[in-house]
């Protein structure tokens, strides 16, 4: 089995746990096990909230600018990106440091859960007027009663 959505979401914290709640039933739906989505809701939720945050100045109005959710289920595998308009990831480090927060901050958690809930993580920026791009996948498995999954 094949398929990918890709959704384009308003910078708003609102737009977080709509695309969680739109992985979870994909994902559900198709029968993945239900710990696998779980870990990929988190990662994604994270992944999203850092778009909200860093993902560029507010657009010509005073909107809030917009991100890209991208996700992709194919046979044992599942790739989510997540790209915003942001000034994207400081040049000569297109990898952010894999350091823990300290434990009494409020922030910068985000990126390390990414990597501990996903099998690899890629982070970039997109070439030309810039942005951010946080990419993850995860080997999947199926719940025994999975209605997509071909044998």
């Amino acid at each position: 089995m094949s398929m990918w959505w890709s959704l384009h979401l308003r910078r708003e914290a609102a737009s977080v746990p709509l695309a969680r709640r739109l992985l979870i039933g994909t994902m559900e739906t198709a029968g993945v096990d239900p710990d696998i989505s779980y870990d990929l809701s988190v990662a994604l939720s994270e992944a999203c909230a850092n778009a909200v945050e860093h993902g560029g100045e507010a657009a010509p109005g005073g909107s809030a600018g917009a991100y890209r959710v991208t996700a992709y289920l194919d046979g044992e595998k599942c790739r989510i990106e997540v790209a915003d308009s942001g000034p994207g990831f400081p040049a000569g480090r297109p990898r952010p440091a894999a350091r823990p927060a300290a434990a009494d901050a409020e922030h910068g958690r985000g990126l390390c859960l990414i990597r501990e809930l996903a099998d690899h993580v890629q982070f970039g920026n997109k070439p030309g007027r810039g942005g951010a791009v946080v990419s993850f996948d995860k080997t999947l498995k199926w719940r025994e009663d999975a209605p997509l999954v071909t044998v």
